[in-house]
């Protein structure tokens, strides 16, 4: 069974951001001392006394607003609350009670779901603070302070006692699938039209997703995490905190996924930002796809997408091994291959070449283009092995790696790569002397 899923909601700014951290251990949610920074629902893994659930950071319920980005975190919030096991109802205990409390409180008495009262930011001891809660008609209050951790343990011990038995056998393995890209590129409408459904909130207001949002789904029996990220606009462009610590969640999403998708707009072409994330994304040796989204919108002859890719290989010439899907994320036009490419990128990525083969291919590549010399010194390559992968990394033993000329790493490169399927990874070359192998 999964494992139970437990819901933070309440009405903007009155700390749920803070306990999610808190109580996950991992500053995941951004935290900002101002509404509406949380906006799409945010899960993590979470363990008290034993027990394991999930937690859900929803953004702020603002009922009664009609303005639209308000429309589409209530909508979000509402999905969280009908698949939560358990509601942690959040108030604030400075402010008191407010009009959106009770609104917030009636629905919740609706869901027909548990929910747990917390009153937050109660940093003294002052009980005549919580009394009013009791309005709510949602049982006793558990007044806590998520900064400073008081009171925490009494609120999860509520929580953990509505999990009904589940079982906490380890999950498999999934993989892991970053979406990156320039603000307004279409990263999650790509990620809803991959899930099947509006996971994350999708508006042509640029920046309208914040956190690296995580969603696991399966795919003709295969387990995914999709992990959808903030635009990453230029830094000079960075004005606010809250988007600064976005494309820190961006960047920390490349290190930790298995294959990343880069999302370009093709109505826009590979932009001077679009190459900055590509050549991240290289940097970290992450496989990886080019996504040439809002294909829809492209005039088309007989000849364009030869010239797109003819500006791939140009504009991310270092990337020479990626493959380039065209997609609309709108109609979903061959959106079904994204997953198609990730999946073989990411097996390339583990593919492992045998010793003896390997050797093989290296001496029969000097003995068609020797090194060349460099003041009478000419470089000398002992043997050769694969020392890891995801990325394949081959250490070649030299006499000198003072030696090595880019141009002979880059034909090196080029007859593994012809030899071998390395397309969508990319592939490190280590140059060791045999004095830094006993030292």
């Amino acid at each position: 069974m999964a494992k139970p899923l437990v819901a933070l909601v309440g009405r903007p700014n009155v700390g749920k951001s803070t306990f999610f951290n808190k109580v996950t251990g991992k500053r995941l949610s951004i935290v900002e001392n101002r509404p509406g920074v949380t906006r799409d629902r945010l899960y993590a893994d979470a363990e008290w006394c034993g027990k394991n659930f999930t937690l859900v950071d929803t953004g702020g319920l603002e009922l009664k607003s009609e303005d639209e980005m308000w429309r589409h975190i209530l909508k979000q919030a509402e999905i969280a609350i009908e698949t939560a096991q358990v509601i942690v109802f959040m108030t604030d205990a400075k402010t008191g009670l407010t009009s959106s409390d009770y609104d917030v409180a009636d629905k919740l008495r609706r869901s027909g779901k548990p929910v747990v009262l917390a009153v937050n930011k109660w940093d003294n001891y002052h009980p005549e603070q919580l009394y009013d809660f009791y309005c709510l008609g949602l049982g006793e209050p558990y007044g806590i302070s998520s900064e400073l951790g008081k009171g925490i343990g009494d609120l999860l011990d509520e929580v953990c006692s509505h999990f009904d038995a589940v079982d906490d056998s380890e999950e498999e393995d999934v993989l892991k699938i970053a979406v990156l890209g320039k603000p307004n590129a279409g990263k999650s409408s790509i990620c809803n039209r991959l899930l099947g459904f509006e996971r994350t909130i999708v508006s042509d207001i640029a920046g309208t997703t914040r956190d690296a949002i995580d969603t696991p789904f399966t795919y003709k029996g295969k387990k995914y995490l999709l992990i959808d990220t903030a635009g990453i606009r230029k830094k000079s462009n960075v004005e606010e905190d809250v988007e600064y610590y976005s494309v820190l969640r961006a960047f920390g999403a490349v290190r930790r996924a298995d294959v990343c998708i880069a999302v370009i707009d093709s109505t826009l072409g590979i932009t001077e930002q679009d190459t900055k994330i590509c050549g991240y994304i290289h940097e970290q040796g992450k496989p990886s796809v080019i996504v040439m989204n809002k294909w829809d919108l492209v005039e088309k002859d007989t000849n364009t997408v030869n010239e797109y890719k003819k500006d791939v290989a140009t504009d991310l010439a270092f990337m020479d091994y990626v493959e380039t899907v065209f997609v609309s994320a709108k109609t979903g036009q061959r959106a079904e291959k994204i997953i198609e490419y990730c999946e073989r990128a990411v097996e390339n990525a583990n593919f492992r070449v045998k010793t003896g083969i390997l050797n093989d291919l290296v001496m029969d590549a000097v003995r068609t283009s020797e090194p060349p010399s460099y003041q009478g010194r000419r470089l000398k390559i002992q043997y050769c092995v694969q020392a890891e992968v995801a990325p394949p990394t081959f250490v070649f033993f030299v006499n000198d790696s003072g030696l090595v000329h880019f141009s002979y790493r880059r034909y090196l490169e080029n007859c593994l790569r012809r030899a071998f399927n390395f397309t969508g990874t990319p592939i490190r070359l280590v140059f060791r002397q045999k004095e830094e192998e006993e030292t």
